[in-house]
């Protein structure tokens, strides 16, 4: 980086302490931080190594110390606080999902387009390097004709009736949640290791609990604790994926298998240090390591030797680095934007449809502005 560049961090959980490691360790500074409250503001700046407090979220893009705004609030709030950023010119990390509908989603990335602003959404399980080197061989070629496309994605952490969060409430966190939340992460791994694109879907999404404990009341639970998916795919391939919140023991296991006509790869990202590599003749395993990955982009995200995992925060690392070279106006390959967060949006809202419809669903593509959202209006019970 030629000059130092500054981000303002909305949002002061989990999230935003991410995001504030990830922007020292690209080698910027943390101005500001803002919450809920200005005392939560306070109370954050000092884990987060930020220079001030703002009062409010708008305060805070509003300063001429913040170059690069970081979106870290529930999701309901993130268009409105995109809006304002890119309206103030300012380069915008804003969490997944970009917006909880496809029209606050489409109008977004469009906003920022005219602004000619710099835009990220963090699709982080794309920095492994494992990844990379998966997405290299098969662009090259080493598995053939990808036809099966297979994984899932499984969590714990709202495992039991008692487990309670802001993102089970669809009037905070959307109207899906495991899907909205995680099942769009394995979806964006896929379209972009492999280059295939879904085009057609049909979803089920289901429930472990239907009413979940807060504050000593029972409630009813109107999200999704799973989701199951088959789909299609623009490049002839088929593919399934298991998405759940509430399977015990698993910590954050994304798991993915794609299974060409020469070769099969595969990666599990709570074993980040190994990539798997068979066909008919012989079964490999890959640990991670500058001089073990052999493509360009495995050898690029490649930071330390074998036996030394590089893990989620390395990969959030690795994410703001590209973003901040962006904003120095060196845009890497493979940076995830607000038009990726447009198609994350894109198939939420068609895994929704065809949950609801119990049907086949199509899904329409980012560089298609002739198509238009699912139209969808949610059940009585999914509206309380």
């Amino acid at each position: 980086m030629t000059s130092l560049l500054r981000a303002g961090i909305i949002g002061t959980g989990f999230m935003g302490s991410v995001h504030a490691q990830a922007v020292r360790a690209a080698g910027a500074e943390v101005s500001a931080v803002a919450g809920s409250s200005r005392a939560s503001a306070e109370a954050a700046a000092a884990s987060l190594y930020a220079r001030t407090a703002a009062e409010s979220p708008d305060a805070l893009i509003a300063r001429d110390d913040v170059d690069v705004v970081h979106i870290c609030t529930p999701n309901a709030t993130h268009a409105d606080l995109a809006r304002k950023a890119i309206a103030a010119g300012k380069s915008v990390v804003c969490e997944k999902p970009l917006a909880t509908s496809v029209a606050d989603a489409q109008e977004l990335t469009d906003l920022a387009a005219r602004a000619g602003v710099v835009t990220a959404v963090p699709f982080v399980y794309r920095f492994y390097p494992a990844v990379r080197e998966a997405r290299d061989r098969i662009l090259r070629g080493d598995a053939g004709r990808l036809w099966l496309l297979h994984g899932s994605y499984l969590q714990d952490w709202l495992a039991g009736a008692q487990a309670m969060n802001w993102r089970v409430h669809p009037r905070l966190g959307g109207a899906s949640r495991a899907f909205g939340d995680i099942g769009v992460h394995w979806c964006d791994l896929m379209e972009f290791t492999t280059g295939h694109r879904i085009t057609r879907l049909v979803a089920k999404t289901s429930r472990a609990y239907d009413q979940r404990e807060s504050g000593g009341r029972l409630s009813s639970v109107a999200t999704e604790d799973g989701a199951t998916l088959l789909f299609e795919t623009d490049k002839g391939a088929t593919g399934s994926l298991v998405v759940s919140q509430v399977s015990p023991g698993r910590k954050n296991r994304l798991w993915f298998s794609f299974d060409g006509t020469e070769a099969s790869l595969s990666f599990n990202q709570e074993r980040p240090d190994t990539l798997h590599l068979g066909n008919t003749d012989f079964r490999s395993e890959i640990a991670v390591g500058p001089n073990t990955l052999t493509t360009p982009g495995g050898q690029r995200y490649t930071r330390l030797p074998p036996g030394h995992p590089q893990g989620y925060q390395d990969s959030f690392n690795s994410f703001a680095m590209d973003v901040y070279a962006a904003v120095q106006g060196q845009p890497p390959e493979g940076l995830p934007t607000f038009r990726d967060g447009l198609r994350a949006a894109q198939l939420t809202d068609a895994v929704i449809a065809s949950a609801a419809r119990q049907t086949w669903v199509d899904v329409p593509g980012v560089d298609d502005p002739s198509q238009l959202p699912i139209s969808y209006t949610a059940p009585e019970r999914q509206k309380q």
